[in-house]
């Protein structure tokens, strides 16, 4: 965990049609949707570490998977979005995310608990948390990713908590920042997805369909090949999973220096990956009050147009670990 944790400047270009982001959406910004300014609730994706000895309560889940009916949730765990927020508008997709550490010698393991559209319920008789869908990464020193064509609390079936960028890669312990570096593509939206996948991503909520050579349409809601093992033609495109690197011609936004410069350093060296339907151009982090946001706001001069698709299908060890090749 993460999935890729391999530079990727220097591999190709992924000629697949399914490949590029579909082409409305080029123009849009990158939009860091995360910050130091509180607003009305965290801003940016929050996470809660909790001990192994963690009590589980019940969790109902009404809308798609979950793999889990209880889980290690305090009532304080803290959702994306306002606490007083419903499940869309002001609320986003209120993930809420736990880090549950290791026991003594590593026994239980290191767990990543995700809820999407996570709420705590208390009605004085039953207290217990809701959500839309969850998942659960039981064992976080492994690189098993989640069954072929399994969602998560992410469309496209990946984990939240390692693609998000957070504070102290971006720029060390300290603030003022002194620019680090981020070794993991960072978790971006798109408006729509097609309806398909490529590794690491495992399922997609996507529209559109992709032909082969014979022209016979490839059964949507599967994974796909990269580059020449790609779809001849496809009626969209911008897979689950697709990775995006900044091209190496383009410069930095004015100014960009701190957070702004590590980031930028990271969109060339292990890219974006398109992790779920949202915002065009929506660049996720964590909640820290430490952010300069006067800085991350430089990274809104960068178009999506100025990104390509990556083949990164030379990386795969098995298609069932995220484990990249060195």
């Amino acid at each position: 965990m993460p999935p890729l944790m391999q530079n990727i400047a220097s591999l190709p270009v992924d000629t697949s049609p399914a490949a590029p982001m579909d082409a409305p959406y080029l123009a849009a910004s990158i939009r860091p949707f995360f910050g130091g300014a509180p607003g009305n609730g965290p801003n940016g994706i929050p996470f809660l570490r909790v001990p192994y000895t963690q009590a589980n309560v019940s969790v109902s889940t009404d809308a798609y998977q979950g793999d889990f009916s209880t889980g290690p949730y305090p009532p304080y765990a803290p959702p994306e979005g306002s606490a007083n927020s419903g499940f869309e508008g002001d609320g986003g997709d209120r993930h809420t995310l736990i880090l549950q550490t290791a026991g003594p010698g590593g026994s239980p393991p290191c767990k990543l608990w995700e809820m999407w559209q996570g709420r705590y319920m208390d009605d004085s008789s039953n207290t217990t948390w809701t959500d839309s869908s969850n998942a659960v990464w039981p064992d976080l020193s492994s690189n098993a990713l989640r069954a072929n064509g399994l969602g998560s609390s992410d469309a496209c079936g990946l984990p939240v908590a390692p693609l998000l960028v957070t504070y102290d890669e971006a720029c060390g312990p300290t603030a003022p920042c002194v620019p680090g570096v981020i070794r993991h593509p960072i978790r971006f939206t798109l408006n729509h997805v097609v309806s398909y996948w490529v590794w690491p991503g495992r399922a997609t909520a996507g529209v559109g369909e992709c032909k082969d050579a014979s022209g016979k349409t490839i059964p949507t809601f599967s994974q796909i090949g990269q580059g020449a093992a790609g779809p001849a033609s496809c009626s969209m495109s911008g897979p689950c999973g697709q990775i995006y690197r900044l091209r190496a011609n383009e410069s930095a936004p004015a100014g960009c220096v701190g957070e702004c410069a590590a980031i930028v350093t990271a969109f060339r060296d292990y890219g974006i990956i398109l992790a779920d339907n949202g915002a065009s151009g929506g660049l996720i982090g964590t909640s820290d009050a430490r952010w300069n946001d006067d800085v991350l706001s430089r990274l809104k001069e960068l178009k999506l147009s100025q990104f390509e698709p990556v083949d990164v299908s030379s990386l795969i060890v098995d298609n069932d670990s995220g484990q990249a090749k060195q």
